[in-house]
């Protein structure tokens, strides 16, 4: 009992530690201008060297990291899905849905194609490649453009239609990959996708209707009450909790009908989205949020391994030159034929990082094991993320210097 109890201590300790060690982080990346989930994984993978020469975690520890992970995974994707408005999004769409399919397509190609091709990777590992670098992290280049005085102007205003179009859509895509990839595994990577795709397709989007249809029915008929009544019976921490727990059923149905918890977190933030004030709600998630998201990129950092990292340098660079050309290019180009070289350069760069839903994809690719996502492509795919979370708001400022896109403040 004793033996346990310490061990408990222990763990509860170093978590503690992790807590406070990442709020220190965050600090120190913000006054260094670097995205804090760069400092979270470069944090993870110290913790990853500490356990091998130490056996810092001890028994257990890194089902409790594990644990923790996912709850940060639903934190991360129930604050993009909350932050969604799809009703401005819907009229928006006619705008913004020529530039977001040029920037999906090409994008989720280009990386395709440098896996299977310049890589050598197969079938199975590129199709996750290439649909993690169709998504894009928006919010790191945001706060430039907020920072710049941009994020009102017409370009600012279609940069946020064409980033939520992007977290939707890879959404969809992240879905049907996992429906899909199961199936490929056993009737072998040589086999036709289309018919596969198309089969698979079917099912799973029959099942995100009747998913969707849910919380649809939830948000216009059950929501409003629900949050009144909790108003109604206590103060505002408890409205936040009654939120976030919500959400973790929702993401957990999603999961016991074959989605990902990531997936169903996403839709239930969309839930609560079109309530007037879920930017009350927003706020009073954002303790929540910063308790619990750094664990998802801490246990990138604890997945990822030594012996992958040195074989993974030119694995990371090819990755890193198909995001950056994929995404300038898919979003630069359909762009450029309605507005002017600034605005679609400015479109393009601003595009550039990823992180959150890319990785969620590689890690899920990762726990399937080495036939889905190679150590070394992993490895590579957290290239991707740093190195375009650190130089794309550092173009994107340097950009927004040259070409000024407005004056109002967002």
């Amino acid at each position: 009992m004793i033996d346990h109890e310490m061990h408990l201590s222990l763990l509860v300790a170093l978590v503690g530690c992790i807590v406070v060690g990442s709020i220190i982080l965050r600090s120190y990346c913000e006054k260094l201008r670097i995205p804090a989930l760069v400092g979270y994984i470069a944090l993870g993978f110290v913790l990853h060297l500490a356990d091998i020469k130490f056996n810092l975690l001890l028994q257990g520890g890194r089902d409790v990291f594990v644990f923790l992970a996912q709850i940060g995974v639903i934190a991360l994707l129930f604050r993009i899905g909350l932050e969604s408005k799809i009703g401005g999004l819907v009229r928006q769409l006619r705008r913004a849905s020529f530039v977001w399919l040029g920037n999906v397509g090409i994008s989720g190609v280009v990386g395709y194609a440098a896996s299977y091709f310049l890589l050598g990777m197969g079938v199975i590992p590129s199709l996750f490649v290439g649909i993690a670098l169709t998504a894009t992290s928006v919010g790191i280049s945001v706060g430039v453009w907020r920072e710049a005085r941009a994020l009102d102007s017409p370009t600012g205003e279609l940069l946020l239609d064409i980033a939520e179009l992007d977290d939707i859509s890879s959404i969809i895509l992240m879905a049907l990959l996992f429906a899909v990839v199961p199936v490929l595994m056993k009737t072998g990577a040589t086999a036709s996708l289309f018919p596969l795709v198309l089969q698979e397709g079917g099912i799973l989007l029959l099942k995100l209707a009747l998913f969707g249809g849910g919380c649809v029915f939830f948000s216009l008929y059950i929501e409003e009450r629900l949050t009144t009544f909790f108003r109604r019976i206590e103060a505002a921490p408890a409205l936040m909790l009654m939120v976030a727990g919500t959400g973790f059923i929702i993401a957990a149905v999603a999961g016991l009908l074959g989605f990902s918890v990531a997936i169903g977190a996403f839709f239930a933030g969309l839930v609560f989205s079109r309530d007037p004030r879920s930017v009350k709600i927003d706020a009073s998630f954002g303790p929540l949020y910063e308790l619990f998201s750094p664990f998802f990129f801490i246990g990138i950092g604890l997945n990822l391994q030594l012996e992958a990292l040195s074989t993974s340098v030119g694995v990371g660079i090819m990755l890193v030159a198909a995001a950056i050309v994929g995404k300038w290019v898919g979003t630069a180009g359909p762009a450029l034929l309605g507005m002017g070289l600034s605005g679609a350069t400015l479109l393009g760069v601003s595009m550039i990082p990823r992180a959150e839903i890319a990785m969620v994809v590689m890690q899920r690719g990762l726990n399937l094991g080495e036939w889905a996502v190679p150590a070394d492509v992993f490895a590579g795919m957290v290239m991707v993320s740093a190195i375009t979370c650190i130089i794309g708001p550092l173009f994107v400022r340097r950009l927004l210097q040259r070409w000024p896109q407005g004056k109002t403040q967002r």
